[in-house]
């Protein structure tokens, strides 16, 4: 494991934010790490040691997530709030030339932060998101998300979760399975496996208004002269075939790639996901 060093900052309503440094090459720009919905830092602990003897890194869990705080407010689990306790933390930071890197939800506030970070931002990787979500993909988010459960050790909840998204990895080993939960849960001061994020973050999902002032595309058109990787698994029913290709006919930077057998959303571990993260990163040199 590469060494990191752990920073809590707070937001502008007093939610405590938790960010994972790795060291890397000063003189290449920071891989500043958003991870999806329900994930946390843990979800690029391989990534970083891949890259970060090349590259800073700095990885990071959203309010309500691993070791972030807890809103009092579940309504500001929304993407515009997410953007400013990341803006927090690039200050905190002192963080100066960033390559953003976002899965999912992470790729959303990543699509959004070009404005507010315009001067300190080179370029972007879009994991398995796009500016149109697929319907199929958004029903199974909203059935899911929030609705808790535990299990009495790492075993049984790689079992369980190995049941429920299998089609997403379908090539995945027990042992996959079981670095999965550990990347996902934690263990409850009960002794039991939770999921490490808090249940409320889905309160704004069922709500039509909560996201209704953001244009994606209209954000990520803001992206237009900067280098864009955009990674899409193949078996994904969150960012379709179509709307990549939109993506890289609107923008003339954007370099799409597509992950064979796997879903929503890649681990960024691939090979296929690697070969286009070197590539890509490489003309940052």
């Amino acid at each position: 494991m590469a060494q990191f060093q752990d920073h809590f900052g707070w937001s502008t309503d007093n939610v405590r934010l938790h960010a994972r440094r790795f060291d890397g090459d000063s003189a290449r720009p920071t891989l500043l790490c958003i991870p999806g919905l329900t994930r946390n830092v843990r979800d690029f602990d391989d990534f970083a040691n891949h890259f970060a003897p090349r590259f800073p890194v700095v990885t990071l869990s959203l309010r309500g997530r691993g070791e972030s705080g807890y809103a009092p407010d579940p309504l500001t689990y929304v993407p515009l709030v997410y953007l400013t306790d990341v803006q927090r933390l690039v200050q905190e930071l002192r963080l100066q030339k960033l390559i953003i890197v976002g899965t999912s939800l992470g790729g959303i506030v990543g699509m959004l932060l070009k404005p507010a970070l315009s001067e300190r931002i080179a370029g972007l990787v879009l994991n398995d998101i796009g500016p149109d979500i697929m319907k199929a993909g958004l029903a199974r988010i909203q059935e899911t998300v929030g609705k808790g459960g535990s299990w009495p050790t790492w075993l049984h909840a790689a079992r369980d979760l190995m049941q429920r998204e299998r089609p997403t990895y379908p090539d995945w080993s027990l042992e996959d399975w079981l670095a999965h939960a550990k990347r996902l849960c934690r263990i409850s001061r009960e002794g039991r496996i939770v999921r490490d994020y808090d249940l409320a973050i889905a309160a704004p999902l069922g709500l039509p208004h909560a996201n209704a002032s953001l244009d994606l595309w209209l954000a990520l058109q803001q992206w237009r002269d900067d280098p864009i990787l955009s990674l899409r698994g193949e078996l994904s029913d969150i960012l379709s075939a179509e709307t990549q290709d939109e993506m890289a006919r609107r923008l003339p930077h954007l370099v799409a790639v597509t992950i064979p057998t796997v879903g929503h959303a890649p681990t960024l571990l691939e090979p296929q996901a690697i070969a286009a993260l070197e590539t890509f990163l490489d003309s940052f040199a």
